[in-house]
């Protein structure tokens, strides 16, 4: 077992690692950018060193930096959290050249899924059903013009190298295709430097539905059910809950064994999480992220499991502590981001928190890294915390989210908890009947276009 981990990493999910770090008896490593040296990561590690200044490509992105704190502090692996170098394949290997561990998948295994048309290809060569779409890459928009016919539309441009919602366009006929697919390619560009997009079906009424994997690297590999995260702005999260509402008992066991199956195939090490949309009893992969989610603490709420210990384990080559057969699920658990921003335009809103209570009590889990006088810095993502509820079923766990909301102290700045106050007087999530346009729509009747 490792005796030192740093973790690449900042605000609640650094806090969240050392944790398990020290639960474990593993001393912990922070590092931190000048903007961080007050963070809360950076006071509850054992160790921490500043690794550059307040822009997160000279700090949490820079490899190099990284890889020198580690020799500086005897570190024997390194935790990347998610975000940032979570999803690297370079890092990845660069940490191997180094002896380093990297607690999550391989090189090769970040590289396959991190290029959406590569995991798309792999996905279905694995057994996974996948959404219908072009065979590769579309360079020109004649060539999106034959695949979408051939597809039908309406259908959606992602770029390949895509994520949190950037590249991705609708086209709902051949008259909006030739916008959609420069504009995509055009975003694509600029945030990844990456401008090839695909073309699939644009299902209309889905659900987002993830199967939360683990692996030892070594054929073995569970599922540890699904999470479902329709309620999105923007192709981002913002309210998460697990089992899903939609998910019969045999259609978990169905989707998870495939999912399971397929990540022991190829040797998969550590948590992956393969998503779908889901429409009329039919899954189908959108694509495959190799590492922990934000989301993951409703999976270890309802099978009472800690994911980040099993990540360290299993890198450290132990196998992992549980089967199959053992995981069972207990109740359910809903999991809210409260981010630092303005409603209802949700625009980030940095400052000086002058008062921070978490709510408490039976059920309740709240990770942040917030604390009274901290002033959250400009320059990084607005999450500032994640509030978890665990109830015998899903009725218990809304009230107990009903609950602990009104609980929830943060002054000083503007959050997104109204909306969730909002969101909880909706029929239509407390019966769990929304898919991934829901919450766009509502927001436009209630707000306008934003």
């Amino acid at each position: 077992m490792f005796t030192k981990i740093l973790i690449a990493n900042r605000g609640e999910i650094a806090l969240r690692v050392i944790r398990a770090c020290r639960e474990m008896g593993i001393a912990s490593v922070a590092v931190h950018s000048t903007a961080d040296s007050d963070a809360m990561h950076v006071r509850m590690a054992d160790e921490s060193i500043c690794i550059g200044p307040a822009s997160s490509t000279d700090s949490y992105l820079n490899k190099a930096a990284i890889i020198s704190a580690c020799e500086i502090t005897g570190a024997q692996a390194v935790h990347p959290g998610y975000g940032f170098l979570s999803e690297n394949e370079a890092f990845a290997q660069a940490l191997e050249d180094h002896d380093i561990t990297f607690i999550g998948p391989s090189a090769e295994h970040i590289r396959i899924m991190g290029d959406k048309i590569t995991a798309k290809e792999t996905a279905k060569a694995l057994g996974i059903p996948v959404v219908p779409g072009s065979e590769g890459g579309v360079a020109t928009y004649e060539d999106a013009i034959i695949a979408a016919e051939s597809i039908g539309f309406p259908v959606i441009i992602k770029a390949t190298a895509g994520g949190g919602g950037r590249g991705m366009k609708v086209a709902k006929n051949a008259k909006d295709l030739e916008v959609a697919f420069r504009t995509a390619r055009s975003e694509s560009k600029a945030a990844f430097g990456n401008d090839e997009v695909y073309i699939e079906k644009y299902l209309q009424k889905p659900r987002h539905i993830e199967i939360q994997v683990f692996g030892d690297g070594k054929g073995n590999a569970v599922h540890l059910g699904e999470r479902d995260c329709s309620l999105q702005r923007r192709h981002q999260k913002v309210f998460e809950e697990a089992p899903g509402p939609a998910i019969t008992p045999e259609l978990r066991a169905k989707i998870g064994k495939i999912c399971a199956e397929a990540v022991a195939k190829i040797n998969y090490i550590g948590a992956g999480t393969v998503e779908f949309l889901y429409e009329d009893g039919e899954f189908f992969f959108i694509e495959m992220n190799t590492r922990l989610q934000v989301e993951h603490p409703v999976t270890e709420a309802i099978f009472g499991v800690d994911l980040v210990r099993e990540q360290i384990r299993v890198a450290a080559g132990l196998g992992m502590s549980f089967t199959q057969d053992e995981l069972e699920i207990n109740g359910h658990a809903i999991e809210v981001r409260i981010n630092a921003e303005k409603l209802p335009n949700f625009s980030p809103c940095p400052g000086k928190v002058r008062t921070f209570h978490a709510p408490g009590g039976l059920g309740v889990r709240m990770d942040s890294a917030l604390y009274g006088g901290y002033s959250i810095p400009p320059y990084y993502d607005s999450l500032i915390g994640k509030l978890i509820v665990h109830g015998r079923d899903r009725p218990e766990a809304l009230a107990r989210l009903h609950r602990a909301l009104g609980e929830l102290i943060i002054d000083g700045i503007d959050t997104t908890v109204p909306l969730f106050h909002a969101l909880l007087a909706e029929p239509d999530v407390q019966n769990g009947d929304y898919n991934i346009h829901w919450l766009e729509k509502w927001l436009d009747a209630k707000f306008g276009k934003n």
